[in-house]
């Protein structure tokens, strides 16, 4: 069992972040179960790398003096799995907003969407989804785009290292992707669904390694609270 002093001197420890949750609330659970357990005032606990709360998967979580190296963390590479549904566009990219455009997939094959793959391997240009947490003039991109106000967002270089289909059950298209650091798996799904001449948004996501880390050695939030000694609460 881990100790006050461990915590303190930094751990690294690998969580599997559950469907709708926050990764802040991830940190706020992990932080608050590390106080309460040994009695602290205080403790530094931060995260590498944010996850959606529409997604699930790895969260990186740092405390003490291991939040130094979360900047170095954040730069890997990353694994995702997912579904992409095609035949409609959201404003999100994803279903965090509802369907508001719907196009034809008749001619959808599976020969048309391995084909496709190529035109999102390596460096490639994208635009992040206004649904995001991007700052412009000091502004987040969300807060534009909940105002209903209409704002221009830079393209940017990502690498797509790899991109393969797993399962084709149209509308829906499984994927494994690895990528680097700052690329936005919804705005590739929207982007995939637009070279298909269709649409398309992200149904699902899930995040499965940072670099050598992988979310098969993770534990989801409420177990690592469990692990912890029990002790009485915060005066």
């Amino acid at each position: 069992m881990k100790t006050k002093e461990d915590f303190l001197e930094g751990q690294l420890l690998l969580v599997d972040k559950p469907l709708n949750w926050t990764s802040f609330q991830v940190v706020n659970k992990l932080k608050w179960g590390i106080r309460k357990a040994f009695n602290l005032k205080k403790i530094k606990v931060g995260h590498a790398g944010t996850l959606d709360p529409l997604a699930s998967g790895l969260l990186i979580i740092c405390t003490g003096k291991f939040t130094k190296k979360i900047t170095q963390i954040q730069g890997q590479t990353k694994e995702y799995t997912g579904t992409i549904t095609v035949g409609a566009t959201t404003p999100s990219f994803d279903l965090e907003t509802k369907v508001n455009k719907t196009f034809a997939t008749e001619h959808i094959t599976s020969e048309l969407i391995q084909n496709t793959l190529s035109q999102f391997l390596g460096e490639i240009e994208q635009v992040p989804p206004v649904f995001s947490a991007l700052k412009k003039d000091g502004k987040r991109l969300y807060e534009y785009a909940r105002e209903g106000k209409e704002v221009e967002v830079k393209k940017r270089k990502v690498t797509i290292s790899e991109f393969e289909i797993t399962t084709i059950k149209l509308p829906e298209i499984e994927f494994r992707i690895v990528c680097s650091k700052g690329t936005y798996i919804r705005s590739i799904a929207n982007d995939f669904g637009k070279a298909l001449n269709s649409g398309g948004y992200l149904s699902a996501l899930r995040r499965t390694k940072i670099g050598d880390y992988n979310v098969n050695n993770a534990i989801d939030p409420t177990t690592f609270e469990e692990t912890l000694p029990k002790r009485k609460s915060l005066e």
